[in-house]
C-alpha cells in the first residue's frame, strides 16, 4: 500500500514514485523521511563535489534553490535509467554526476552556483522503501586581487593627520587588513592589522617616514600591494650649537685670545635646514659652520644661529654667548692645608692665567713677614699657635685690571666630637666600623686603632671607614678611633666595642592543644653591631618569613624580641624543635624552642541504636545511636556508603555534642546505603561505628490486627464460660444437654477437681477405665457432674508497638449444685 508524504518542499511524492510503479516495484510505507543538511565552500573557477548519501539509491532527484528564492528547480534526476540532466545545470557550471553515486561534481564554479542544493534520493530496503534529503548549502568564494594602497597626502607635514586605504577589486568578505611599514634602515614592522581597509592617523611625525603596503586576505587567499613612500615634512627643530674647542663658562662659552673657534650649528628638518649666522644681530656668514681664525678679544659677543625650512616657511633660532679671555678671570683662589702630619697650617693662593703672571701676596703672618709671589704662592702656619676662626686674605694685581682682586680663607675647628658607629653589609660577610667628625677647615685626619695600639687600615680625612671582613674573633674586643686636627695639639678619640648576639627566651618548652594558636617568643640581651633581623626556623629547619602563603606563621619583630605565632597547630606536622637566629658581623646565637602539640583525648566509641526509614518510599532515614562510655565530645558526623561501592561520604557534620538523633533526607529510593557515625572531639577523630543498613518500617494495620484477635479470643472465652456455666446449674431441668456437652463422669471426679488441668486429666482416665460392656450405662457410685477444660494463654508478642500489648485475665469458675 502507498502512503502519502507529508510535508516535502518543491515536489510531489506521486512523481517521484510514479517510476518505481512502472517499473513495478513496491513501496511499502517509509516511515520518517531523514534529513541532512551539510554546508560546502567552494572557490570560484575551482571545483566542489556535493555530497548524496554515501551509496547510490534506486532514485533520486537534485534541486537547486537560488538565495533569496523560496523555489526549487530540478537539475539532474535518476528514475533508474541514470542521470537526466536538466538545462538549470548549464548555468551552475561544468556540472557531472560521479560515477556509481548520486553526488554532483561541478567544474569551474561561477558566482551563480552560489544557492541550496536538494537531493531527494529513495532506497529500496529489506524494510521498505526509505525516503532521504540531503541539503547542501554550497558557498562561493572569491579570491582577493592585488590590493592598491590610496594615500590622502604622500607628503603631510608634521602634526597632521593622514589616512590610507587598501583598494580592493575581488574578494569574499569578510577580507582582513594588515599594514605594514618599512623604515629607512629596512626593518619591517606591523602598523596596524583589522578587517578595516582604511588606515587613518591623526599625528603624523617624522617616524611614519617610510615604505608602506597593505596585505589583504580571506580565507581563500592573500595578496600584498606594491610599496608606496610617506615623505612627512617637518622642522626645522631648535638648532644644536658645538663650539670647539669646547669651553663653557657661567655666561656661555669661552675662547682664548688668537684661537681658532669653529661653530656647527644642526637642526632636523625635512627637507633639510638652511642655516644663517648672525653676530649681534648682524648676518656675518651663511652655512652650518662659522669658522673664526685668531680671535681676538673683541670678537666676545652672541652669536645667534638661524634654522629655516624653505618648504614649510618655518625657522628656529638659537643665541650663545662666546667671550674671548686675555688677562686671568675672576679672583685669586685660597685655600688652607694641613702640613707637618697635621701640626701645621700651609696658606695657598692661586690666580691661574693672564699675561703677565698676576702678582699675589698674603696680608700678614704670625710673625709679620710679607711673602709674594706670582701666579701661586705658599705660606706655612704653626697650628697650635694659631687661634680657632682666624681669617687669612690674599690680595692679587694684574695689568689687565684696574683694580685689586682678593680671596679670604678662615680656619676653624670641627664642631663637636668625633662620632663612631658600626654597621655591617647586608649578607654580614663584611665589618664596617665608620668614625667622622664633619667640618672644620681643613679638615681632621682620622684613623683606627685596635685596642693594643696597632693601626687599622689608612688615615682620612672627615671620616674613615674601616671594613673587616666578619669574623667572631672581633667579639669582645674594642676599636680607637683617634682624629686629629692642625689647630689642637692633641688629637680627639671614640671607641667601639664589637659584642656577638646573646638570646633568650621566657618558655623553652611550650605545649598547646590540636588546633590552636601558639605564640613562641625571642629575646635579643646583646650584640654590637645591631642584627638585622631575628630569624626564625621551623620544626623542618626551614627559615620562616612573611611571604609564606596561606598564613602558617605570623612573625612579630621590635628592636629587642621577635615572635613567632605558628596559626591551626597540627599534632602530625607542627610538633618538634623550633629554632631562633641571630647574626651579626662578630658572631651569631641561636636557641631552640621545644614546642609540642598535643591530641584532645579519644571522644567515646559510638554505636548505632536503631537506624529505619521514615516510610515505605525510602527516600528519608532516621537514625538513632548511643556512646559507649563517657568522654568529651565536641561533635558527631555521619558518612553513608551506596552498595556496593567502597567509598564513604559525609552525610552531615558539626553535630552538636548532645545531639543523639538525626534524619538524612533526598537519598535514592532505588539505592541500597549503609551508615555509620564517628564521634569528634575537637581534632582527634573517634572510631567509626558499626556499618548498619536502615530496615523498612512495619505495616501500621499490624497492632489493630492483634488487637481485634485478642478482644474476638476474650469475647468466645467468656461466652463459653458462661455457657458452661448455665449448663451446670441446670443439668437437672437439660440432663441430655449436660451429657453432650460433659459426658458421664462419677461423683468422684467432680470432687477432685481443683484446677481446670486437673479436670481434663480425670476425664480422660476415667474414660480410660471403662470397658466395652460399660458403654452407655451409669454406675450407682457416680452422678453427673461438671468437666471443662479452659484454653491456656499463648506467648505474648514480644514485637507489638507500644500501647497494643495484650492483656492477661484470669477467670475463675465457680460451680454450685
Amino acid at each position: 500500500m502507498v502512503h502519502r508524504l507529508l510535508g516535502l518542499p518543491g515536489f510531489s511524492l506521486t512523481v517521484l514514485l510514479l517510476p518505481l510503479f512502472l517499473n513495478g516495484l513496491e513501496i511499502l510505507d517509509p516511515g520518517q523521511v531523514v534529513y541532512r543538511e551539510t554546508r560546502t565552500n567552494g572557490v570560484v573557477d575551482k571545483g566542489v563535489i556535493l555530497e548524496c548519501g554515501t551509496t547510490l539509491p534506486d532514485v533520486y532527484i537534485w534541486g537547486f534553490t537560488k538565495p533569496g528564492t523560496d523555489t526549487i528547480r530540478a537539475v539532474v534526476y535518476n528514475f533508474g535509467k541514470g542521470p537526466k540532466l536538466q538545462q538549470l545545470a548549464k548555468d551552475l557550471g561544468d556540472l557531472n554526476v560521479i560515477t556509481n553515486s548520486a553526488s554532483l561534481s561541478i567544474e569551474k564554479l561561477p558566482l551563480a552556483a552560489e544557492g541550496l542544493y536538494t537531493c531527494q534520493a529513495l532506497y529500496d530496503t529489506v524494510e521498505g522503501a526509505r525516503l532521504y534529503y540531503y541539503f547542501v548549502y554550497l558557498r562561493v568564494l572569491v579570491p582577493v586581487s592585488k590590493p592598491y594602497i590610496l594615500l590622502s597626502d604622500s607628503s603631510p607635514v608634521e602634526g597632521t593627520s593622514v589616512w590610507m586605504r587598501c583598494g580592493l577589486e575581488n574578494g569574499t568578505d569578510p577580507v582582513n587588513y594588515i599594514w605594514e611599514q618599512e623604515s629607512r634602515s629596512g626593518v619591517v614592522t606591523t602598523l596596524a592589522e583589522s578587517n578595516r581597509s582604511l588606515v587613518n592617523v591623526t599625528w603624523v611625525t617624522r617616524n611614519h617616514t617610510g615604505w608602506y603596503r597593505c596585505l589583504a586576505r580571506n580565507e581563500v587567499n592573500q595578496q600584498r600591494s606594491d610599496r608606496i613612500w610617506l615623505d612627512v615634512i617637518y622642522g626645522p627643530d631648535l638648532p644644536q650649537i658645538d663650539v670647539t674647542p669646547y669651553s663653557v663658562t657661567e655666561r656661555g662659552y669661552s675662547a682664548l685670545e688668537k684661537e681658532t673657534v669653529s661653530l656647527m650649528c644642526q637642526a632636523l628638518s625635512n627637507p633639510p635646514s638652511q642655516y644663517v649666522w648672525f653676530y649681534n644681530n648682524s648676518q656675518v656668514y651663511t652655512g652650518p659652520q662659522l669658522t673664526i681664525t685668531k680671535i681676538l678679544r673683541m670678537h666676545t659677543g652672541n652669536y645667534a644661529c638661524l634654522a629655516q625650512n624653505t618648504y614649510l616657511n618655518t625657522r628656529s633660532k638659537k643665541t650663545i654667548t662666546l667671550t674671548v679671555y686675555y688677562p686671568p678671570d675672576g679672583a685669586p683662589y685660597c685655600s688652607i692645608l694641613p702640613v707637618n702630619n697635621y701640626n701645621d697650617l700651609a696658606l695657598f693662593c692661586s690666580w691661574e692665567g693672564g699675561y703677565p703672571p698676576a702678582m699675589l701676596s698674603w696680608s700678614q703672618s704670625v710673625h709679620g713677614d710679607n711673602i709674594q709671589g706670582t701666579t701661586n704662592i705658599t705660606w706655612i702656619q704653626p697650628g697650635p699657635e694659631t687661634t680657632n676662626n682666624s681669617v687669612f686674605t690674599c690680595y692679587g694685581s694684574h695689568l689687565a685690571l684696574n683694580v685689586t682682586q682678593r680671596c679670604s680663607t678662615k680656619t676653624w675647628l670641627p664642631y663637636g666630637e668625633p662620632q663612631c658607629s658600626a654597621y655591617a653589609t647586608r649578607n654580614n660577610e663584611y665589618l664596617m666600623l665608620s668614625c667622622s667628625w664633619e667640618g672644620g677647615f681643613p679638615r681632621a685626619l682620622l684613623w683606627w686603632a685596635s685596642d693594643s695600639g696597632n693601626m687599622q687600615g689608612t688615615s682620612e680625612e672627615n671620616s674613615n671607614i674601616l671594613v673587616l671582613r666578619s669574623s667572631s674573633t672581633y667579639s669582645g674586643k674594642a676599636f680607637v678611633c683617634h682624629a686629629k686636627h692642625p689647630l689642637n695639639k692633641e688629637s680627639k678619640t671614640c671607641a667601639l666595642k664589637l659584642e656577638a648576639p646573646v638570646l633568650k627566651t621566657q618558655r623553652s618548652v611550650v605545649s598547646v592543644y590540636e588546633g590552636n594558636d601558639v605564640q613562641l617568643t625571642c629575646i635579643l640581651s646583646k650584640n654590637y653591631p645591631a642584627v638585622t633581623e631575628i630569624t626564625w626556623y621551623n620544626n623542618m629547619k626551614q627559615k620562616v618569613d612573611n611571604s609564606d602563603t596561606p598564613k602558617k606563621y605570623v612573625l612579630q619583630h621590635a628592636a629587642a624580641w621577635s615572635n613567632l605565632t605558628v596559626r591551626e597547630t597540627d599534632g602530625t606536622v607542627d610538633s618538634g624543635q623550633y629554632w631562633c637566629s641571630a647574626i651579626n658581623a662578630v658572631g651569631g646565637a641561636e636557641i631552640p624552642i621545644r614546642l609540642l602539640v598535643m591530641r584532645y583525648p579519644m571522644p567515646p566509641n559510638v554505636t548505632i541504636s536503631r537506624i529505619i526509614y521514615s516510610s515505605q518510599r525510602r527516600t528519608d532515614v532516621n537514625v538513632e545511636w548511643l556512646t559507649q562510655a563517657d568522654g568529651n565530645i565536641t561533635g558527631f558526623f555521619i558518612e553513608h556508603q551506596r552498595l556496593p561501592g567502597p567509598l564513604w561520604y559525609k552525610v552531615t557534620v558539626d553535630l552538636e555534642p548532645s545531639t543523639r538523633s538525626y534524619q538524612i533526607n533526598n537519598l535514592d529510593p532505588f539505592g541500597k546505603y549503609a551508615f555509620r557515625i564517628t564521634a569528634v572531639n575537637y581534632r582527634t577523630i573517634g572510631h567509626p561505628s558499626e556499618v548498619k543498613s536502615p530496615a523498612l518500617p512495619g505495616f501500621n494495620a499490624f497492632p489493630a490486627v492483634i488487637g481485634a484477635a485478642i478482644g474476638g479470643m476474650l469475647v468466645a472465652t467468656i461466652a463459653t464460660v458462661l455457657l458452661f456455666l448455665y449448663v451446670v446449674r441446670n443439668r437437672n431441668n437439660n440432663p441430655r444437654l449436660h451429657d453432650l456437652i460433659f459426658g458421664r463422669q462419677n461423683s468422684q471426679s467432680r470432687e477432685n477437681i481443683n484446677y481446670p488441668e486437673d479436670e481434663v486429666v480425670g476425664g480422660a482416665e476415667g474414660e480410660g477405665d471403662r470397658g466395652e460392656g460399660d458403654r452407655g450405662e451409669t454406675s450407682p457410685s457416680t452422678s453427673p457432674g461438671p468437666s471443662m477444660a479452659l484454653p491456656r494463654p499463648t506467648a505474648t508478642p514480644t514485637n507489638l508497638p507500644p500501647g497494643d500489648e495484650p492483656v492477661n485475665v484470669t477467670i475463675t469458675v465457680m460451680a454450685s449444685n
